[in-house]
């Protein structure tokens, strides 16, 4: 079991930065796949970055691609979200999943992520862009 909790949120102004951070409790957290997510009310969950267990491998969307950056510290049970250069679009609810099946290959893991197919989900932080 893992449980995730998201901080980091906030209102900025178009070009600004914020640094998500996604804290999580569970001895097996080193082991899994850990993925950024959003969600505007009304549209699809969208699928944001991934990073793999021992953060030699990320994706992102093309909508953030060069502006994000993911990253984890499994000595902290932690993972991070990067984001600059933020644009209004960029508006929503931003949560952290956990992919906790081990021993997929890359494009398993990439499968999931594009149909939000994770196991265990935070609560989400919210994410305001102004024009």
């Amino acid at each position: 079991q893992v449980h995730l909790v998201e901080s980091g949120g906030g209102l900025v102004q178009a070009g600004d930065s914020l640094r998500l951070s996604c804290a999580a409790s569970g001895r097996t957290f080193s082991d899994y796949t850990m993925g950024w997510f959003r969600q505007v009310p009304g549209k699809e969950r969208e699928f944001v970055a991934i990073i793999t267990w021992s953060g030699d491998k990320s994706y992102y969307a093309d909508s953030v691609k060069g502006r994000f950056t993911i990253s984890r510290d499994n000595s902290k049970n932690a993972v991070y979200l990067q984001m600059n250069s933020l644009e209004p679009e960029d508006t929503a609810v931003y949560y952290c999943a956990a992919d906790a099946r081990t021993g997929s290959t890359w494009y398993q893991v990439l499968a999931r992520a594009i149909r939000h197919d994770y196991d265990y989900w935070g609560q989400g932080t919210q994410v305001t862009v102004s024009s």
